[in-house]
C-alpha cells in the first residue's frame, strides 16, 4: 500500500482530497500485526454448535464461500498473520481466545432463533473484541423490515405502505382488520407478502388481489413461524443502491470524502411476467439481470437514489455497508422497500457478480479496494474511539 504518482493522479481525478498518510500508515502496521477472523454462519445441525436446536425466523445460510473471498482479499492486501475463517456458533468465543484473534469481520446473519442477525455482534460487544459490522441494535432494526420502515416513516423517508401481521390461530381477514383499512383504505391489490426478516427474496410472494392475502400469509407464516409484512405493490422500476463510509480505497490508496460513498446504483431487470425479483438462490445474479445506471445518462434516477441512500445512512447513524432496495410507482416516485444489512460480498467471477460489486469499475475500484474501504472505515472509527486493541497494535499512544 504505497502512494505512487499514478495513484495520486487517479485519486485527484475523482475530486477527493488525499487522506493524510496517518490512516494509510496505521493500516500498513495493522496488516503486519493484526490476527483477523472472518466469521460465517454456523450450522446448528453440527455437533457442539448449539445446546438445543430452534427454528429459523430468518432463512439461514452459511456464507462461508464469501467469508473465504474476504479472507483472500485481505491476504492480497497485505495481511501478514494467518486469517482464520470460523463458524458462528457457541464454540466461537473459545476459538477466538485460542487463536489470539484481535479483530473479526462478521459475515454472518446468525445461527437460529429470533433476531439472529443481532446475536454475533452482541457476543463481540460482550467479549470486548472489535469487529467489522453493524452494532447489535442497528443490525436488528435494519434486518426487521417492519421496524426499519417505522423509522423511515418517522424520518420522512418515503417507503411503501405496509402492515405487520403476527402469527395467530385465527386466519387473517383483511376486510375485518382495522389496521388494514387504516393503511390501505379502498385499495384492493396487488400486494406483496414477505417475511418480516429474510434474505434473497425467499418466500416473498406477489398477491394479485385482497382475496388471496389470507392464503399467502398462512403460507409464509407456516415456513417462518414469524410475523409477515403486507406491502402495497408498486408497479414501476425496481432499483438497488449500495452505500458505505467515506473512507475509500482506489488502487490500494485510501482517501476520505465529505460524504459516504454511494455506488452500484442499478435497475433490476425482470423477465417477462416476473413481478418481483427472483431469489438469487434460484437464479444467480448476473449482469443480464441488472442494468448499471450511468450518473450522467441516468442522472435523474441516480441522483434520487443517492439522495435517499445518504438520507438513510445519516438517519440511522450507519458506519458500514448496506444495500437498499427501492421501487418506483407508476409515476416514477421512489420508495424504499427494505435494507440489506449484510449484502453479498461475493468476489466477482466470469458470468457471476453481486449487486454490490457490479458497479465498482464505475468508481475506479476493484473488489479488493471495496474490502479495504470497509476495513479502513472501521479502523478509522476504532482509532477515533481509542479502542484499546487497535490503538495498541497500530502504535497509537
Amino acid at each position: 500500500m504505497s502512494i505512487t504518482a499514478s495513484t495520486v493522479r487517479e485519486t485527484e481525478a475523482f475530486g477527493l482530497p488525499l487522506q493524510p498518510l496517518g490512516l494509510n500508515r496505521h493500516i500498513e502496521v495493522l496488516f503486519r500485526r493484526l490476527r483477523m477472523a472472518i466469521v460465517h454462519g454456523g450450522d446448528k445441525t453440527v455437533d457442539g454448535a448449539v445446546l438445543g436446536m430452534a427454528g429459523n425466523q430468518r432463512s439461514w445460510k452459511s456464507y462461508r464461500p464469501v467469508a473465504e473471498d474476504i479472507a483472500a482479499a485481505l491476504m492480497r492486501l497485505g495481511c501478514r498473520q494467518p486469517i482464520e475463517v470460523m463458524p458462528d456458533d457457541m464454540r466461537l468465543p473459545a476459538r477466538l481466545r485460542d487463536s489470539g484473534t484481535h479483530m473479526a469481520w462478521l459475515n454472518t446473519a446468525g445461527v437460529q432463533g429470533a433476531s439472529a442477525i443481532t446475536h454475533t455482534p452482541a457476543m463481540f460487544e460482550m467479549l470486548g473484541l472489535p469487529y467489522v459490522g453493524h452494532e447489535p441494535l442497528l443490525a436488528g432494526i435494519l434486518d426487521n423490515k417492519h421496524l426499519f420502515k417505522q423509522q423511515l416513516v418517522a424520518a420522512g423517508i418515503p417507503t411503501a405502505p405496509s402492515l405487520l401481521v403476527r402469527p395467530s390461530p385465527n386466519p387473517f381477514c383483511p376486510t375485518q382488520d382495522a389496521g388494514f383499512r387504516r393503511i390501505f383504505g379502498a385499495y384492493r391489490g396487488p400486494f406483496i407478502v414477505k417475511p418480516v426478516s429474510g434474505r434473497a427474496s425467499l418466500h416473498v410472494t406477489f398477491v394479485d388481489s385482497i382475496l388471496q392475502l389470507r392464503d399467502a400469509i398462512a403460507s409464509v407464516t407456516a415456513v417462518t413461524r414469524a410475523p409477515v409484512l403486507i406491502e402495497r405493490y408498486l408497479g414501476g422500476a425496481e432499483y438497488c443502491v449500495a452505500i458505505c463510509g467515506p473512507v475509500v480505497a482506489r488502487g490500494g490508496v485510501l482517501t476520505k470524502a465529505e460524504e459516504p460513498l454511494v455506488f452500484s446504483a442499478l435497475e433490476r431487470r425482470f423477465a417477462p411476467g416476473e413481478p418481483i425479483f427472483t431469489s438469487m438462490d434460484v437464479k444467480p445474479i448476473s449482469e443480464e439481470r441488472a442494468r448499471l445506471l450511468d450518473p450522467v445518462l441516468d442522472r435523474a434516477a441516480w441522483t434520487q437514489l443517492a439522495r435517499i441512500a445518504r438520507a438513510v445512512f445519516a438517519q440511522f447513524g450507519l458506519e458500514t455497508l448496506i444495500r437498499l432496495d427501492i421501487r418506483a410507482d407508476q409515476d416514477g416516485n421512489m420508495f424504499v422497500l427494505e435494507a440489506n444489512p449484510k449484502p453479498d460480498l461475493k468476489a466477482p467471477a466470469p458470468g457471476v457478480t453481486s449487486l454490490v460489486s457490479i458497479g465498482l469499475g464505475q468508481q475506479g475500484m476493484t473488489y479488493d479496494d471495496l474490502i479495504l474501504s470497509l476495513f479502513a472505515n472501521r479502523i478509522e472509527r476504532l482509532l477515533a474511539d481509542k479502542h484499546e486493541t487497535i490503538s495498541r497494535l497500530a502504535g497509537v499512544s
